[in-house]
């Protein structure tokens, strides 16, 4: 083999590599699926992308400080609680990261046929990078002791505090 023939059969094996990867990356199908979002509230970026997703597309409901609706533990008339505070006052933090991410994206209908919620799906709606930002925001709210408590209640399935 020639010297030339060697380096363009070595260039086409970086390419070929570089697309699979990038295929990889960017979660086409064919080469599995993408790897799941991951929450982490020591990720400024992430952080600062899901406080902006939470003002656009969460605070009407859920307040803009995460403090929830008023007496959100009662249910309305209609018979629908009203939206809980996501800060330390409220029971996200007792909920591992998936499942905060999976009520996220089909809301409380697409999670339990039949029950009656104000609860959006935002699949669709959102990316699954946009939902785990949502989450590391939520979560950089919440003060050391909680975030400690969580681990401690929920383990690994904790994700990223």
């Amino acid at each position: 083999m020639t010297r030339g023939r060697a380096l363009a059969f070595g260039a086409a094996g970086v390419l070929a590599g570089a697309v699979v990867l990038g295929a990889a990356a960017l979660g086409f199908g064919w080469l599995g699926p993408a790897p799941p979002a991951i929450a982490d509230a020591g990720d400024p970026a992430q952080v600062a992308l899901g406080q902006r997703v939470y003002a656009e597309h969460c605070a009407s409901c859920h307040g803009a400080n995460l403090e929830g609706q008023p007496n959100w533990q009662a249910r309305r008339p209609d018979g629908r609680l009203p939206a809980p505070p996501h800060d330390a006052t409220g029971h996200t933090w007792h909920h591992p990261d998936a499942q905060l991410m999976e009520l996220t994206r089909k809301g409380l209908t697409g999670i339990l046929p039949g029950y009656e919620s104000d609860m959006p799906a935002f699949e669709g709606v959102l990316t699954e990078a946009e939902v785990a930002a949502v989450i590391a925001f939520i979560k950089s709210t919440w003060p050391p002791d909680i975030r400690r408590r969580r681990e401690e209640r929920l383990g690994a399935a904790a994700g990223r505090s």
